[in-house]
């Protein structure tokens, strides 16, 4: 069985953010994880795109942690992916974000996707 695919928008190299520890959530749950941030480089030992039509193959699930005006740019990118489940995390939502959404015909969940997963973000060290 193939594993889940994933990606982060908004993934941070900081272990302090949410968006970092998403991308190790994922990881530890057998998850393969696209993180997805505006610099190239690398996060978690992971190759990180700067956007989310440069990730190889079917997503089956999108994770937002970018401001609401951001998010909201990103919306036709993620919509064109046709990800299986779009996550938009706490303070990454808006009315906007999630009208603009239903409009492209994605089905936004308002809800932490680290503990959807079965993970709490206190598991997981900011150092």
């Amino acid at each position: 069985m193939a594993k889940k695919t994933v990606a982060v928008l908004g993934a941070s190299a900081d272990r302090s953010k949410y968006s970092n520890k998403a991308v190790r959530a994922y990881l530890k749950h057998g998850w393969e994880v696209y993180p997805v941030k505006s610099k190239v480089g690398e996060i978690e030992g992971l190759k990180a795109y700067t956007a989310i039509d440069q990730i190889p193959g079917p997503i089956d699930r999108v994770t937002v942690y970018l401001p609401p005006a951001i998010g909201v740019q990103s919306l036709p990118a993620i919509a064109k992916a046709r990800p299986g489940e779009l996550y938009i995390n706490p303070g990454a939502e808006s009315e906007e974000l999630v009208t603009k959404a239903k409009e492209l015909g994605l089905q936004p969940i308002l809800a932490c996707s680290i503990i959807e997963i079965g993970a709490t973000p206190g598991q997981f060290p900011d150092r």
